[in-house]
């Protein structure tokens, strides 16, 4: 008579006493489906109390369809997973940060953790560690001068502000988050801690007068069209100098941003149109003074063909001309954006304002725009933002002007009320 063999049910448990005094519980989470074997997993504990406890929390969340298999890989393995096979989605400067950021602060501090071991403590502690020390900057004597050894630059830490722990927080979320979806994780432990609070950083645009400085003092200079274009379309710079001639429609005085000029190291490609920031294309209508300044850009860069002669780099046929880049050197390079800034920082000391940076430009823009009527859903469709609420979120305040007239129009109300 053949032998009856009997087979453990999902979730059948043993306990025993191991070699060192510890308690070891056994059970089942189900077969193999290659070999029909059972597949066998241990929880262990001190004593045999802790040890049967944990069997019958295992047994349980088997029972009820919610058990989950701790994945044994360390929070450096699945970072270096997710950057390499994850990042198909985002775009190259996306994939550039995430990488700088995993690499410089989440590695160092929670790779040697185990993935299913990452609680939600562990990962404020870290966020916390940061504000007190998550930057490195140059150390420098009492005279304030650089530190050196050995050739290299001696750094130190420094505090790490709330809105770059707040940054480092939305890369390790996204991270674990596909750990979550890909069933390494059950929940996502980023999801509970508590992130600094971020002060709103205070913009500067320039004023009426430092406007009307800039106007004077930019007129002739070599970077005088592509910096009043900034300022009176609130173009960012990478749009503005990746913009092409086939994107300037002077029959309709339009101008159509749809990507920008991006600097890669060379082994990724050098200078590179890519896509804009949040993938929306817009197409402006510029005050007919920006239109006569392209027309004059166009002009002046005929003329920078002929004078260049063999040394021309750009266009070389009218055909060309079309697609190519409306701002460039004498010689028809691209703009370098770091000479475009260092440009206007020499003309900004001039005007009175030695901290305005091209990107103020934008912002100014923005502030005469709302200051002449416009409402803000027009003013984020020539910015470019996602939302109007974002562009009320940088911009919500007003300008000493416009707090001006608000209050001349609250006192033309009030006297109409009072003379009735």
């Amino acid at each position: 008579m053949a032998r009856k063999t009997t087979r453990n049910a999902q979730g059948a448990g043993s306990l025993r006493q191991r070699a060192d005094g510890t308690w070891e519980a056994r059970y089942t989470v189900g077969r193999d489906p290659g070999t029909g074997k059972q597949i066998r997993k241990s929880v262990y504990g001190k004593t045999q109390k802790e040890a049967r406890q944990k069997l019958a929390q295992a047994v349980a969340a088997l029972d009820t369809g919610t058990y989950f298999e701790p994945s044994k890989m360390t929070m450096e393995q699945w970072l270096d997973i997710w950057t390499k096979e994850y990042m198909g989605d985002k775009k190259y400067l996306t994939v550039k940060h995430y990488k700088a950021q995993v690499e410089a602060h989440i590695k160092p501090a929670l790779g040697a953790v185990k993935l299913s071991q990452l609680a939600p403590h562990t990962i404020q502690k870290f966020y916390n560690d940061l504000l007190k020390t998550g930057r490195s900057i140059p150390k420098r004597d009492k005279d304030g001068k650089v530190l050196k050894k050995d050739g290299k630059t001696v750094c130190e830490s420094a505090p790490m502000s709330a809105k770059s722990v707040r940054n480092v927080h939305g890369i390790l979320t996204k991270a674990l988050s596909v750990a979550v979806s890909a069933g390494y994780l059950r929940d996502n432990p980023a999801d509970r801690v508590t992130l600094p609070r971020v002060e709103k950083k205070e913009i500067h645009p320039l004023t009426d007068e430092q406007v009307k400085n800039f106007l004077q003092t930019a007129a002739g200079d070599e970077y005088e069209i592509i910096l009043k274009l900034i300022l009176f379309t609130g173009l960012r710079e990478a749009e503005a100098t990746g913009l092409t001639w086939d994107c300037v429609d002077f029959n309709d005085g339009t101008v159509k941003v749809c990507k920008q000029l991006q600097k890669r190291p060379l082994k990724d490609g050098g200078f590179t149109f890519a896509p804009l920031k949040n993938d929306k294309v817009r197409v402006l209508k510029p005050a007919p003074f920006v239109m006569d300044l392209l027309k004059r850009r166009q002009k002046e860069q005929g003329a920078q063909r002929l004078k260049a002669g063999q040394l021309w780099q750009g266009w070389s046929t009218a055909e060309e001309r079309k697609t190519a880049l409306v701002f460039t050197t004498a010689t028809g390079g691209n703009l370098s954006p770091q000479t475009v800034y260092n440009h206007y920082k020499k003309l900004a000391v001039q005007i009175g304002a030695p901290d305005s940076r091209v990107h103020d430009l934008r912002h100014t823009f923005a502030v005469l725009s709302l200051q002449n009527g416009d409402d803000v859903k027009t003013v984020q469709g020539n910015l470019g933002h996602a939302t109007a609420a974002f562009t009320l979120d940088v911009y919500g305040h007003v300008s000493e002007r416009m707090k001006e007239d608000s209050a001349a129009r609250m006192e033309e109300y009030i006297k109409e009320l009072v003379n009735r």
